[in-house]
Order: structure tokens, then sequence, then C-alpha cells
């Protein structure tokens, strides 16, 4: 008896034991370790990055371009100084374009550039752009945040991956013949969609990492206006053009106003000179067919 209480006493000492040391180290608020109830889960915690880690916040990808019209002194000399100053920022030259332009009766050479320098160095590079030019005709700048559209693919291509893969499983395990072609198209299909998507990924990393400038170079000698004496020859082509334009308006506008205003008289005259034009054609006919006939007979 007194063995079998010793072993009851025993028991519920260890029972309390165990209940106490359950309550006072609790799951989830045990030192070192944060509550496995509110845990968040990693993806809404820290959103995708582009390069398919997991940090707290996103690089953005933001693809700039410029526009630039530039009256300069000598645009050959130009195009030779934007090449070293794009080939200096990190970038290079896209296309070169130069053309002479007769200007009433003096040529002059014009030139055309796109080049692409890194975007983190876009403003200092316009700043330097424009500091060569005698007068700035027109600057257009423009960005596009193409972030959202960058993940989106990232996460489409991590589905098509993995849809590749077991296409890739299940075409070596099957033996149908008719069952391997249906997988092999579909498995054609998927490697072609990772391939376009990897395109347009590595177009949007490389338009984000280098801007884009297309430049206009004018020569000074064609931004002036010829004025010889006081006489603007600009004006005189002005005012030749309105009243061109002035004459042309009113012929078109009286052809208007005859063909509503005259069309029915015209159209009710026309049709008796119609009848009678018809009836001379019979007429003819008949008597050529008698004279064929009398010298048939």
């Amino acid at each position: 008896m007194k063995i079998k209480l010793l072993t009851l006493t025993i028991a519920g000492a260890l029972a309390f034991a165990a209940c106490g040391g359950a309550a006072a180290v609790s799951p989830g608020y045990a030192e070192g370790y944060a509550p496995a109830a509110t845990s968040a889960p990693a993806a809404t915690e820290a959103p995708a990055s582009i390069d398919g880690s997991n940090p707290t916040t996103v690089e953005r990808l933001i693809i700039k371009n410029a526009n630039l019209s530039l009256v300069v002194d000598d645009p050959l000399e130009t195009v030779n100084t934007i090449t070293h100053l794009a080939e200096g920022a990190g970038g290079y030259v896209v296309s070169t374009n130069t053309y002479q332009t007769n200007f009433s009766g003096q040529l002059a050479v014009q030139a055309g550039m796109q080049i692409r320098i890194p975007g983190d160095k876009l403003t200092p590079v316009l700043e330097q752009l424009k500091q060569m030019a005698v007068e700035v005709k027109s600057e257009n700048v423009s960005g596009q945040d193409v972030t959202a559209d960058y993940v989106d693919l990232q996460s489409r291509l991590t589905n098509l991956e993995a849809k590749e893969k077991q296409l890739q499983s299940i075409l070596e395990e099957t033996r149908d013949p008719d069952a391997v072609l249906k997988v092999f198209d579909k498995l054609s299909e998927t490697r072609e969609q990772i391939e376009l998507i990897k395109g347009q990924m590595k177009y949007y990393k490389e338009s984000a990492a280098f801007s884009s400038v297309s430049l206009d170079l004018i020569p000074n000698v064609v931004a002036q206006p010829i004025e010889i004496g006081g006489w603007h020859p600009e004006g005189v082509a002005k005012d030749s053009l309105e009243t061109l334009a002035r004459i042309w308006q009113g012929l078109i506008d009286n052809g208007i106003r005859f063909t509503i205003i005259c069309g029915p008289f015209l159209l009710i005259l026309a049709l008796p000179l119609l009848r009678v034009i018809r009836w001379m054609r019979n007429n003819a006919r008949r008597v050529e067919r008698m004279e064929q006939e009398e010298k048939k007979g």
C-alpha cells in the first residue's frame, strides 16, 4: 500500500512539473524564437526582387529617354565631341547621320545622333550636351517605370520553367507515341514562351541600364533668319502660300456651290439630251443596216 501511494505521488509530481514547464515555455515564445502563429509568410513579408531574391525592397526599373534639338556652330566637330562624351560616361554611339543642306546657296552640314549612356548619368550628360549648343531648340525627357512588368515576367518565367520540368519528366516516362507527340508539342510551346519572356526581361534591364538620347544638331547658319536690307524672304514665302491657299479655297467653294445649286437642273436637262443622242445612234445603225442589205441584194 505504501509502495502504491509513493508511486502515485511521484507520478503526480512529474505530471505537475511537465504542465508547469509547458506553461513556462509555451510554443512560439521561447527565448530566441518568434511566435509561430504570428509569423507572416515570406511572400507577403518581402516582395520578390528583380533578380529572384527576396529582399525587403524592390529595385526600381525605370526606362528614361531624351530628345534634344541643338543649334551648334560646327555639327561635325560636335559629333566627335559627343562621341567622346558618351564613351567617357560609359556609354556608346548607336547611330550617326550627317548630310548637307543647301540654304540660300550656302551649303551647311546637319547631323543626327543616337547615343546610349548609363541611366544614372543621364542628367549630367544632358547638361554637358546643352552647354555645347548655341541654342537649345527643344528638349524632351521621358520616363517609364517597368518594375511591375518585370516582376510579373519573373513570376511567369518561374511558373513556365516549373512547367517545363514537369513536361520533361512526363516525356521521359511516356511510352505511347501519340502521347509523346502531344507532350513534345506542349514542351516546345513552353520553351518558346520562356525565350520570349527572357527576351522581354533582357530588353527591360538593358533599356533601364542605358538611357537613349536622340540628338538633332542644327548648324548655326541655318538657324539664323535671312535678312537683306530689311527684306525677309520667309515673310514673302508665307504670304505667297497664304494667297495660293485662298485661291484654291475659293475654287473649291465655288465648285461645291455650283454642284449643289445647278446639279439638279443640269440633270433634268441632261435626260432629254441623252434620249436624243440614243435616238440618233439607233437611227444611224438602222441606216447602216439598210445600206448593207442593199449591197448584198
